[in-house]
């Protein structure tokens, strides 16, 4: 008897394999990283993100007119701040970098989607991602942030942010009860209408660092072990997306994608609200590497990981491939 299932008859016909594809990635769910810096006309390629940039103001608007032009609608914005100070005051200045950056790309591109990292890290002189003890020098390991008073000042930072434009909030931050405090700044500040994208199950990973070059957000000192998640925990991170949830998340996130897509799985499973996940900068740097070496395809590697992370169950992925991606994509 033979079986009356044959996918290779499938396979074998280009145009029927791609009408049957279970999943298809799509311009409209990719969000790209920038990186916006002090200055005019400046331009200048990160060394550990090749193909990305630190971008002025000015120069910002011109890469968003081609990012959207590609049909991709969306940026998330990281700033880096003239100065800095133990607090991070820059992050919630009416003319901070991000700030300065989310009006300027609404008055030029009003239909693109400016979502803002809601993070201490860039802004803060010691680079932890809230206000830290004042012994925290003295601690081995990951050190101690001082939960409820960085509340307030995230909350302050997405009220700026909300102020100057911004389309969609992201605290990145890892902090306890941060959605709800973030929640209520805005309804207070009359942003009810404004969504909260929440970095819910974000690692203490290894892949973070080519962003924190790029963002000049390392620590000074310790790490941040203390509040961002054990890469052996999968539990865990399901309880703090539940957490986000309760407290008024609006879309769920998984930083970084592809060592935790058996996360990004169960969190499908789990919850009835868009998920999103970040493929961040160690993993598009790795890829940008070995295909430099001559190891690999990138635009094959490339497509290949983006469709795991969406058949995986995400609705966004924020990836440095984006405009890359768009390129390839009908």
């Amino acid at each position: 008897m033979f079986p009356t299932h044959r996918p290779r008859r499938l396979r074998q016909n280009p145009g029927l394999r791609a009408m049957v594809r279970e999943h298809a990635l799509r311009r409209s769910a990719l969000i790209q990283p920038l990186f916006v810096v002090p200055g005019s006309g400046v331009r200048r390629e990160i060394a550990s993100l090749p193909g990305q940039f630190h971008l002025s103001v000015d120069a910002l608007v011109e890469e968003a007119r081609r990012i959207a032009g590609l049909g991709i609608p969306a940026v998330l914005l990281f700033g880096l701040p003239e100065s800095k100070d133990e607090e991070g005051s820059g992050a919630w200045a009416a003319e901070g970098i991000v700030q300065r950056a989310t009006r300027a790309l609404k008055q030029a591109l009003p239909q693109l989607q400016v979502v803002t990292d809601l993070c201490l890290c860039e802004y803060t002189s010691h680079g932890h991602c809230g206000v830290v003890k004042k012994n925290a020098r003295q601690h081995a390991g990951g050190v101690e942030v001082l939960n409820d008073p960085t509340l307030e000042l995230l909350a302050r930072t997405a009220v700026a942010q909300a102020e100057a434009g911004a389309d969609l909030i992201a605290p990145s931050d890892m902090m306890d009860g941060r959605v709800a405090a973030i929640r209520r700044g805005l309804d207070q500040a009359g942003y009810e209408h404004l969504p909260i994208l929440s970095y819910a199950a974000k690692y203490a990973s290894a892949f973070y660092g080519p962003f924190r070059d790029a963002a000049g957000s390392a620590p000074q000192f310790g790490d941040r072990g203390g509040y961002q998640m054990d890469p052996a925990n999968g539990r865990e991170a399901l309880r703090e997306m539940e957490l986000d949830f309760e407290e008024g998340a609006d879309m769920l996130m998984v930083k970084p994608a592809l060592p935790y897509l058996d996360i990004l799985r169960q969190a499908r499973e789990r919850f009835d609200i868009p998920l999103a996940a970040y493929q961040d900068s160690g993993e598009y740097a790795q890829i940008v590497a070995a295909a430099r070496a001559g190891w690999l395809d990138q635009e094959r590697a490339m497509l290949e990981t983006l469709t795991s992370i969406h058949r995986a169950g995400a609705d966004l992925i924020i990836t440095y491939f984006a405009q890359a991606a768009a390129k390839l994509l009908g």
